[in-house]
């Protein structure tokens, strides 16, 4: 080979090379932006579902409220129940626009049974308490929210 043939075959080599480099480190570059996108939708998603269970939890504090005062013969605030009811279930239907099943389910079954105990009506038989389904709800949320998977005693 010549002088002329050597310098065009490292020329070529050299392109090539260079061209292999580029298209990779634009490769890694690329997934590596795809994965923090990703990242950056979960975290949004995590703090739009945190936001609206911590709304949710605010109504069903409100509704708390007034039943536990309604128990104790305390004195009812000024706010009507059925605004607190409305507020309460708007909230749910948030929750159920934003979590999976299983959370919107639990919000659902603890408003359901608030919604029963502020209308004076008497719970069916074996029904559980509003305890026991905030306390569901509780859990479904932390699991919504990628809490640590430990359930919290009662």
């Amino acid at each position: 080979m010549d002088g002329v043939t050597d310098g065009t075959v490292l020329a070529l080599a050299g392109v090539l090379l260079g061209t292999s480099g580029t298209l990779i480190g634009q490769y890694l570059a690329t997934r590596v932006e795809i994965q923090r996108d990703r990242g950056q939708r979960a975290a949004l998603q995590r703090a739009e579902r945190k936001t609206v269970i911590v709304d949710f939890l605010t109504a069903a504090q409100r509704v708390e409220l007034i039943l536990d005062r309604r128990e104790l013969g305390l004195l009812v605030t000024e706010d009507p129940a059925d605004e607190k009811l409305h507020d309460l279930w708007l909230a749910k239907k948030t929750v159920e626009l934003t979590c999976s099943h299983e959370t919107a389910q639990a919000a659902h079954d603890y408003t359901q049974a608030l919604h029963i105990l502020m209308r004076n009506t008497v719970p069916p038989e074996g029904e559980s308490t509003k305890r026991e389904y905030r306390h569901t709800f509780m859990e479904a949320a932390r699991k919504a929210l990628d809490s640590d998977g430990l359930r919290i005693s009662r």
